[in-house]
């Protein structure tokens, strides 16, 4: 079993998509990496603790389908068995037990969505996906706000 991640243009964040229907991980693969993410793809959870060992993802993004509490004890259990930092987001999406359009965080950065189009999941993902903010530098006396240069 080869890995194969597709690659986008600019080797984006790394998104590991599990889906269970060929069809709609097809279309998947190609909207994320028409934005500029790399996608890696499984159908099931050992494939994707597989593939998210031998390479390590951004973002997982889980849509089966089964019962939501299923689907949400399959994405942790996938995030514990590949050892993936508690960082790594977990993103679950059209799950009826969410109201379509909204987004709802399950702790330890693990999210349910249920979109009405791509582009929420699209702006979803790009929120999670951003870099952190850095934190304030912290004030240095004699250091002017308005010029940002040091004293003379």
């Amino acid at each position: 079993m080869g890995v194969a991640v597709r690659n986008a243009p600019d080797g984006g964040p790394l998104i590991l998509v599990v889906q269970d229907v060929e069809e709609t991980r097809d279309i998947l693969e190609k909207l994320l990496t028409g934005d500029g993410y790399r996608v890696d793809a499984a159908r099931t959870e050992d494939d994707a603790v597989v593939r998210a060992q031998r390479k390590t993802p951004h973002l997982l993004l889980v849509n089966l389908g089964a019962l939501p509490a299923e689907v949400i004890a399959v994405a942790r259990r996938i995030r514990d068995r590949a050892r993936l930092r508690e960082e790594v987001p977990v993103v679950l999406f059209c799950i009826e037990a969410v109201g379509e359009g909204e987004e709802v965080a399950l702790g330890n950065q693990v999210y349910v969505t249920r979109p009405d189009n791509f582009n929420q999941l699209r702006r979803f993902l790009r929120r999670l996906l951003s870099p952190p903010h850095p934190e304030p530098a912290p004030r240095v006396e004699g250091l002017s706000r308005t010029t940002d240069r040091f004293p003379v």
